[in-house]
């Protein structure tokens, strides 16, 4: 995977574009946060993803050259990809937000079954916008720090 500003940019709208839908629906829906929380709560993750996509990005691709050609492997190691790596970052975004006792550990549950049974999905997602940006997917090809 390329170290350019377009992969950045791609891993980046993929990120926003994907989890600020799923955000809000668990945010107000599971974790039963009022709708200014869940404002606050998307602001704060919006900004929060610029800095972070692209390091999942990449993150997901390490992980995913464990996965095997299978449906299911694939399917495993995008979850364990995208659960390893944003739960503790969401926790922290909701935390921050007004989440607490019961509705902060729901939210969190929430979030970490959401990304469980989100992780394929969103590893989809993010090669088809990889593609629309003319890059190659992730995960198939051993990362290099020159290219």
């Amino acid at each position: 995977m390329t170290r350019s500003p377009r992969a950045f940019i791609a891993d980046t709208t993929a990120l926003v574009l994907f989890f600020t839908a799923t955000g809000i629906l668990n945010e107000r829906f599971i974790a039963g946060m009022s709708w200014p929380e869940v404002a606050q709560a998307r602001i704060l993750g919006a900004a929060l993803m610029l800095p972070v996509a692209r390091p999942y990005g990449l993150w997901r691709d390490w992980v995913m050259r464990r996965a095997g050609p299978g449906r299911l492997s694939q399917l495993l190691w995008d979850s364990l990809a995208l659960v390893s790596f944003q739960v503790p970052i969401y926790a922290a975004i909701i935390w921050i937000s007004g989440a607490s006792g019961a509705g902060f550990w729901r939210g969190v549950l929430g979030a970490a079954v959401m990304m469980l049974a989100l992780g394929r999905p969103y590893g989809a997602f993010l090669n088809r916008v990889r593609r629309l940006f003319g890059l190659p997917p992730g995960g198939e090809k051993p990362m290099s720090l020159n290219s």
